[in-house]
Order: structure tokens, then sequence, then C-alpha cells
């Protein structure tokens, strides 16, 4: 149960990584704890109920990686592994081992944000942080798409793979329309209206050219996308996670 509050557990050995962590688990509404070493953090999950743990890889003492092997041995806590650069290869151990997600320094604050609302909502399927329980009536307020990480309330876009990569601002208002109501239908006509277009054959079309810009910037396979599908005859239909293949 959310109904008491989020606890996170934020271990981390740099006193300013753990104070910047902590402002952005508070600044959600979630309620942050520090421990600088896996032995700490030990003792207080001894004491104390949480609903996610935040674990440096690099921690002194017991790495971080043993230290989420030990406790996915002992409980089903969501764990996000924070690393540094690294290779995949020892990300995909981490995930494998352990971790429900990871996310590598140096990191966009929306990105580690949006990562953890996503463990959250896989665990507690009731799951609304305290920003988008105020938000509802509008939809999500961060979306996870592939390697993007979409922050909905400062209108901000970031590529995790590419962080050159952006989208323009009509694209992001595009995402903005259908993230309002995901896994929902929006006609060309909802779009065009709510783009503030005159709804014309030319114009209608062109919403369908604004869409395949933005599948060639979100999508791994533009062709095959996973995100953003046709309806026929509806729409366009955005889908947060890729939809089981049939």
């Amino acid at each position: 149960m959310l109904d008491q509050g989020v606890a996170i557990l934020i271990v981390e050995d740099d006193p300013d990584m753990a104070e910047l962590i902590s402002d952005l688990v508070e600044a959600e509404g979630w309620l942050p704890h520090t421990a600088s070493t896996a032995e700490e953090a030990a003792g207080i999950l001894a004491e104390k109920r949480f609903h996610l743990v935040l674990v440096d890889h690099n921690l002194p003492g017991m790495s971080g990686r043993v230290f989420a092997q030990k406790l996915r041995s002992q409980t089903d806590i969501g764990i996000v592994m924070v690393t540094a650069a690294g290779s995949a290869a020892e990300r995909v151990l981490g995930l494998e081992t352990a971790a429900d997600d990871y996310v590598v320094k140096p990191f966009e604050p929306i990105e580690l944000t949006a990562r953890i609302k996503a463990v959250l909502r896989r665990m507690h399927p009731a799951f609304k942080s305290e920003k988008e329980s105020l938000n509802v009536q509008h939809g999500p307020t961060a979306l996870l798409l592939g390697d993007w990480v979409i922050d909905l309330v400062n209108r901000k876009a970031v590529c995790t793979s590419h962080p050159t990569r952006t989208l323009t601002s009509s694209e992001f208002s595009l995402l903005e329309i259908l993230a309002a109501t995901p896994n929902e239908p929006v006609s060309r006509a909802q779009i065009l209206e709510q783009l503030g277009a005159e709804t014309d054959r030319l114009i209608d079309r062109n919403v369908d050219v604004l869409v395949l810009r933005l599948r060639r910037k979100i999508e791994r396979n533009p062709d095959l996308p996973c995100h953003i599908k046709t309806r026929r005859g509806k729409g366009y239909v955005l889908h947060r996670d890729p939809p089981l293949a049939p």
C-alpha cells in the first residue's frame, strides 16, 4: 500500500549526490532516507519499510551490485541501480542479477524520477506520485518511450542514447496530445483542433507527416512502431510501453 507515502532509501556515498537525489525524491512528494554504505542501508532496512531502494554501483566496502543481489534474495522491493558510464555488459549484469532498472551518471533529473515511477508502477499498479495525483485529470506527467524520457510538465524531452537529439515544438505538442489519453485513439481532426489548425485535407495529411517525423525520432523501428500506432479509421494511439506481440 502507498497511502502512507512512498519511502525511498538512497544508498550513495557521495554526500553531494545523495543530497541532490534526496531533493529530487522530495520534490515528487516522496520520503527520502539516505545511507552511505551497504552495511548502513541493511541496518536501516531492518528497522523501516521502504518501497524502493536507489543503489550506487560503486559503494565502499560491499559493492552496490552485491548489496542489490543480497537484497533481492530477501525481498521483492524495487531496486534502481545508479551507475557510472561503464559497459553495457556491466549494466545488463546488474539488471539480470538484481536491479529492476538503472540510470547512468550523469543523468537528467527527469530520467531518474521517470525510472523510479516506472518501477513503482510495475510493482504497485495503483501508484501515483503526489504530482500525478494533483494532475490526474490531465494525464501522466512523465513518460518513458524507449530511449526517451519525456517531462510533460516542463516540456522537456531527453534521449538517453543520443543526448543531442531533440524534438521540435510541434512534435512535442503532438506527443502531449496523444499522451493525454494513452492507449486510446486520437483522430486527425482532434489533433488538428488541439494544434489550432484548419481542418482541410492538405493540413489533415500534414498530421501524418508530423507523426512520421516523431516516429523517426522515438521509435527504434519507425516502420514497425511500438509507441505511436495507427488505429485504422480511428487515428493514432500512444502506447507508453510496447504492447506484447500477439
